[in-house]
């Protein structure tokens, strides 16, 4: 699989689709998901930011790049300790490949150990990429293998997660996440639901690929699951500066977590579903990173915002989307997330 990522970085284990899947708006794709069609079937049309909206990228490349380094920091000490110098990162497409590559490349400046980093494809209500699994326990101890995503939202593919490596004898079922506000795992930098910067784009800080895709016409029985390279997009590609504007903020002895939450995300989602009458739990997206795609790729209905963080900067690029987009934002108090994205349910339009 093609991609604007360093080859040393990350072995991807997709294939390479282009040209092979028509795009389709937002609210085309919405109402097809909400009718039964399943989201993997389908590529959205890559959302082009607004130059008001980049800013707010910049602005949370410039105030979060530490944060998410220190996370980042952490995160990778637990592993080292957890597996040793025999880890193998295998990073969830798309959102996990970044995070798997700022561990590798944190591991090998503090530990001298060059890890192994491959990428493959898990998706709701599928499974994981059994072909690539496979491609995997051939090359690596099952043991060694540890999964990596970018953050927890509700929980629902550690869930798929756990449901499809339960198969696989010896390999692990943790998965390892910069940022766990659904607190469902002690293997991540932090419990807070904090700005990843990467979490505010698509394809242009994921190396140029679309989110995977499963269809049996276009891949076969014998096929890793697939994925778009958006060559187009080149000019505006800002894979490689995302990562050296957190790397430029690692430090050897990042600072101890300050943050601690009690309870699930999970139950809150379930109270939430409780007061705005959302039957499906999953038109709820809760955290940073899941308001944000919301936002990017679905349509949404509302934002929520924890009023306790309504001046957090690390909202501001949200903020601005929904403002972009004529979505109403409501204030309230929220535990475990500082925003929740909710969908709109297309049958209501």
């Amino acid at each position: 699989m093609r991609s604007s990522y360093h080859e040393k970085d990350v072995i991807l284990l997709l294939k390479d689709i282009t040209g092979l899947v028509a795009p389709q708006s937002t609210e085309e794709r919405e109402r097809l998901i909400q009718s039964g069609r399943h989201y993997c079937e389908m590529l959205p049309i890559e959302y082009v930011p607004s130059e008001k909206y980049m800013e707010a990228y910049q602005n949370a490349l410039k105030n979060y790049s530490k944060p998410t380094a220190d996370a980042v920091a952490r995160l990778a000490d637990k592993i080292i300790q957890l597996k040793g110098k025999d880890t193998v990162l295998v990073s969830l497409a798309r959102a996990g490949i970044p995070a798997g590559i700022l561990l590798k490349h944190y591991i090998s400046s503090k530990y001298h150990i060059d890890v192994p980093h491959y990428s493959i494809s898990i998706i709701r209500g599928k499974g994981i990429d059994n072909n690539a699994m496979r491609y995997l326990l051939k090359r690596h101890c099952a043991e060694h293998l540890l999964f990596v995503d970018g953050w927890t939202g509700k929980g629902a593919i550690l869930n798929e997660l756990q449901k499809a490596l339960s198969v696989y004898k010896g390999v692990s079922s943790e998965l390892a996440v910069i940022a766990d506000p659904a607190n469902i795992t002690e293997l991540c930098g932090t419990h807070e639901d904090i700005l990843i910067p990467s979490s505010c784009l698509n394809s242009t800080v994921s190396g140029l690929i679309s989110r995977t895709f499963l269809r049996d016409d276009i891949i076969g029985s014998n096929d890793f699951h697939g994925a778009v390279y958006y060559g187009e997009l080149k000019d505006s590609d800002l894979s490689q500066s995302f990562l050296h504007a957190i790397e430029s903020e690692f430090t050897p002895n990042p600072p101890l977590e300050s943050y601690s939450s009690a309870g699930s995300g999970m139950e809150e989602i379930r109270e939430l579903s409780s007061i705005y009458g959302v039957e499906d739990i999953n038109l709820i997206k809760p955290g940073i990173g899941e308001t944000t795609r919301v936002l990017l790729r679905r349509v949404p209905w509302k934002v929520l915002i924890n009023s306790d963080s309504q001046h957090d900067e690390a909202l501001a690029h949200i903020i601005r989307l929904a403002e972009e987009k004529n979505v109403p934002i409501e204030y309230r108090k929220l535990t475990h997330y500082k925003t929740c994205g909710i969908i709109k349910k297309m049958a209501d339009t």
